[in-house]
């Protein structure tokens, strides 16, 4: 796909204050900035020798290995790709995805990766101006379902799932306004009822949906036209200094144009079994138009 240099300019004119949110789109409530922990973030990180980097379980962003204790996916990865350039230690603190902006706030890490740039995160935590990666909002169709557009979903027998309360769910609703939408609590439960057959398609950002066919073992993975996509970014701490806001923003920058943040994507595919080929990519640019 041709890269979309309006969207691109309003993304950059808007501070990265758009986007979906992490794993499934799911926003956070309204949160106030708090105290901010004072002085430069990126001289206490060289300072400490350490990278803190917020990880909670959500695939493909975070994974644990629970004999191993080691972290793995592409939030992992690029916080240790990061830590690299930096000549520090890559340090995982345990959160949620609900608590992490309280907990960046606290100064209990420095950075979460793939959090997405929302306005009411960026009231209480920062993020770079550029994005970390791109993703778009995918249908997992069910074997023997085809349909390559919005428009031919558009229909009351075509039945969709999506999770509740979640960006896919609110863009579906708007959407897909003739088709039959059932809601579901979690990724699970919806994956549930697409293999007890009640499902044509279950609609969630691509990554995600990756991870959840891989589980599942059938469906097509697909990209309707028109593209719905957003970008990914990474919070840090709110401060009056914006040296690691910035910096982090060119490190970010750079490993998508160089391709780094893609390959980190693909190691942690083929770590899972899953063919990085058969998988839309997260650089928009390589999307078919």
């Amino acid at each position: 796909m041709t890269e979309n240099v309006g969207n691109r300019r309003t993304f950059l004119a808007a501070g990265s204050l758009v986007g979906a949110a992490a794993v499934l789109g799911a926003g956070s409530g309204p949160v106030l900035a708090q105290d901010a922990p004072a002085g430069s973030t990126l001289k206490a990180i060289r300072d400490r020798g350490e990278l803190r980097i917020g990880v909670a379980p959500g695939e493909p962003w975070f994974y644990k290995d629970q004999r191993s204790g080691e972290w793995y996916g592409l939030g992992w990865g690029a916080g240790v790709a990061v830590a690299k350039e930096l000549g520090v230690k890559p340090v995982p603190v345990e959160t949620t995805w609900g608590n992490a902006v309280a907990a960046l706030q606290a100064g209990q890490f420095d950075v979460m990766f793939t959090m997405d740039a929302t306005p009411q995160r960026a009231l209480a935590v920062d993020f770079p101006v550029q994005p970390m990666f791109w993703y778009a909002q995918g249908v997992l169709l069910a074997d023997g379902v085809t349909a390559s557009t919005w428009e031919e979903m558009n229909k009351p027998e075509f039945r969709i799932g999506v999770v509740l309360g979640t960006s896919p769910d609110r863009d579906i609703t708007v959407r897909l306004p003739k088709a039959t939408i059932e809601r579901f609590p979690s990724a699970d439960e919806t994956g549930a009822a697409f293999i007890a057959g009640r499902m044509d398609g279950i609609s969630l950002f691509h990554p995600a949906l990756v991870m959840l066919q891989s589980r599942l073992k059938r469906g097509k993975v697909i990209l309707p036209q028109p593209l719905r996509e957003s970008p990914s970014s990474a919070a840090v701490p709110n401060v009056a200094d914006k040296s690691w806001r910035d910096w982090l923003g060119v490190c970010l920058g750079y490993f998508y144009a160089t391709g780094q943040t893609q390959k980190i994507f693909e190691d942690y595919l083929a770590f899972r079994g899953i063919d990085p080929a058969s998988t839309p990519a997260i650089m928009r640019e390589r999307w078919k138009a």
